[in-house]
């Protein structure tokens, strides 16, 4: 018997008890609006994003013709809309349920473009970018890590900003820049060489002496447009200096509010591996009956799903902490880590559920898959988001 691959179907029918595999009630916890705002959220990107997604991947691309959709959800303004941290956090969770590279697109939008132009920008600068970055008919890139400097960018950051007559010139390289390629605006973060402070400055991609090359051949997050970025002696006015990011601890709360994002991503790649291979046992027959019905394959359903709800329990009191004010870098990486190592095993076990069928994109858990390998490695890796938690609780540094 042939079966159709999982992205030619839609979601589980409604008579699959639980088909949005929400058993802790999470969505009970937004208000009406919220929820009936998430609900629309949830229908659309699965129905209308989801199924278009795969071909993008294997080819590399972006799927620009989205991006209308993503901004008629509001997916372009979650941090200047006035919703709730806990719903921001559940649309990220979604939109990654619907595809990851996505979601990247989306968080990095929010919490280091539209938010930083928002919160550490000038008037001007508000102004002239916020309206398009809200509507998605401009796009923004944050560029911190550099090709010698990741990890230990705090300190060892390198590219340069001089003063130059009215304005500033810009040296240095910058890599793994999300939208790098397609950005209309570069944040980029360079160390003043007069007084040595870490300052960011909003550099127009269009400017003599600014290239983006597309890293190619990643195994995961295809549509995401990573670069490498080359800034050769870039000038850029006064004006383009960011009057609130004069200091690296301006760009550590960011990176705080990053991680925590990504563990909403790790919360929703884990219920989309959930989703498709429940399908997938529901509707695969071997031995005369389908997957849904031996032992096995409970178990492995049982513990993707038990690891989902796990994440997302603790990206909820996350949400609760950050709406008070009071996320710390070790709550964040705490998070961060724990929810992108049980994607890992998640992904690995719906793989592995899926047999043949697990390793090609057309029954997408292979897309996830590879789309887990990066949650696990950015916005800082495994390792040191665990030794930033050692830190805290020891109060001993182990790297730095």
């Amino acid at each position: 018997m042939l079966h159709a691959p999982a992205t030619l179907r839609p979601a589980p029918a409604p008579e699959v008890p639980f088909p949005d595999a929400d058993l802790m009630h999470v969505t009970d916890l937004l208000s009406p609006a919220e929820r009936e705002r998430f609900a629309e959220l949830r229908e659309v990107l699965q129905r209308e994003v989801r199924p278009l997604t795969a071909p993008f991947w294997n080819r590399e691309e972006f799927p620009f013709e989205l991006l209308p959709k993503l901004a008629s959800l509001g997916l372009g303004q979650l941090q200047t809309d006035g919703s709730s941290r806990l719903f921001q956090g559940l649309a990220y969770m979604e939109a990654a349920r619907a595809d990851v590279s996505l979601s990247a697109l989306v968080g990095i939008h929010n919490e280091l473009v539209v938010g930083m132009v928002h919160d550490l920008g000038s008037e001007e600068q508000k102004r002239r970018w916020l309206p398009g970055l809200e509507s998605f008919t401009s796009l923004g890139a944050f560029a911190l890590t550099e090709p010698e400097h990741g990890s230990d960018i705090a300190g060892g950051l390198a590219t340069t900003a001089t003063r130059d007559g009215d304005g500033w010139l810009l040296h240095g390289a910058k890599r793994w820049i999300g939208a790098g390629t397609i950005a209309d605006f570069v944040l980029v973060w360079a160390r003043d060489t007069a007084d040595g402070a870490v300052k960011a400055f909003l550099v127009e991609t269009d400017r003599p002496g600014f290239t983006a090359t597309k890293i190619a051949n990643k195994i995961g997050l295809r549509i995401m447009q990573n670069a490498d970025l080359v800034l050769d002696g870039v000038r850029v006015p006064e004006a383009n200096l960011l009057p609130g990011a004069t200091a690296f601890d301006r760009a550590n709360d960011l990176l705080r509010d990053s991680r925590a994002w990504v563990g909403w991503q790790a919360a929703g790649i884990q219920l989309a591996a959930f989703d498709i291979a429940r399908a997938y046992a529901l509707e695969r027959m071997q031995f005369g009956r389908p997957l849904a019905g031996f032992q096995l394959v409970q178990q492995q359903l049982s513990e993707i799903l038990g690891n989902a709800q796990a994440s997302l329990s603790l990206m909820v009191e996350l949400a609760r902490i950050q709406e008070a004010g009071r996320l710390e870098m070790a709550q964040s990486a705490m998070a961060k880590a724990t929810t992108t190592r049980l994607a890992r095993s998640s992904v690995a076990m719906g793989r592995s559920l899926l047999g043949g069928n697990g390793i090609t994109t057309d029954y997408e858990m292979a897309k996830l898959f590879g789309d887990a390998e990066v949650l696990y490695t950015y916005e800082g890796t495994y390792e040191i988001n665990s030794l930033i938690v050692g830190r805290a609780v020891t109060g001993a540094s182990a790297f730095v």
